[in-house]
C-alpha cells in the first residue's frame, strides 16, 4: 500500500496535480509519523498496511468533520477543498461496503458469536474491526448493532 501510495505521487508530479501532490504527501507523512511512534514495539518503525488503512480513514473523519463546520460557515471553497482531498485518499481504501451490505454482516456476527445484549457489543465491534477493517463505516455499524441487539 506504501509503494502504490509513493507512485501514485511520482505519478501526479509528472502530470502537475498540485493539489494530488499536497494531498499525497500528508498521507506519506502522517504514515512516516506513525512508523516513527511505532518504533521499539512489535513492529519496529514500520507500520502495516492495516495500520495505513485505519489511518486514511482517520483522515477521511477528520475531513468530513471539517466539510460539516466548513458548510456551517458558508465556506464552500473549503468545503470543495476537503472533499476533493478524500476522493484522493479514498483510492488508496478498498470499496466501502454500503449500509445493506454492513446490515447483513452485523446480522451474521451477532449470529457467529451468539450476542444477545448490549453487553457484547465490545465483542461484536472488535470481530467487525478484525475482519472488514478499510472496508466499514464503523460510525454507522455501531448504530447498526445497537438496533439489532435492542431490537
Amino acid at each position: 500500500m506504501r509503494e502504490n501510495i509513493k507512485n501514485a505521487l511520482k505519478t501526479a508530479m509528472v502530470n502537475k496535480e498540485a493539489h494530488k501532490i499536497s494531498t499525497l504527501r500528508l498521507i506519506l507523512a502522517a504514515i512516516k509519523d506513525r512508523d516513527i511512534a511505532s518504533r521499539g514495539t512489535e513492529k519496529d518503525g514500520q507500520i502495516t498496511d492495516e495500520d495505513i488503512m485505519q489511518l486514511l480513514q482517520s483522515m477521511i473523519k477528520q475531513r468530513k468533520d471539517s466539510i460539516s463546520a466548513y458548510e456551517k460557515g458558508g465556506r464552500q471553497d473549503l468545503v470543495d477543498n476537503e472533499q476533493e482531498e478524500i476522493n484522493i485518499i479514498q483510492e488508496f481504501l478498498p470499496k466501502q461496503m454500503d449500509e445493506a451490505e454492513t446490515e447483513a454482516v452485523v446480522k451474521e456476527t451477532i449470529k457467529a458469536i451468539g450476542a444477545s445484549s448490549l453487553k457484547d457489543m465490545g465483542a461484536i465491534m472488535a470481530k467487525l474491526r478484525e475482519q472488514y477493517a478499510g472496508r466499514m463505516d464503523f460510525g454507522k455499524a455501531s448504530g447498526i448493532v445497537k438496533k439489532a441487539l435492542l431490537g
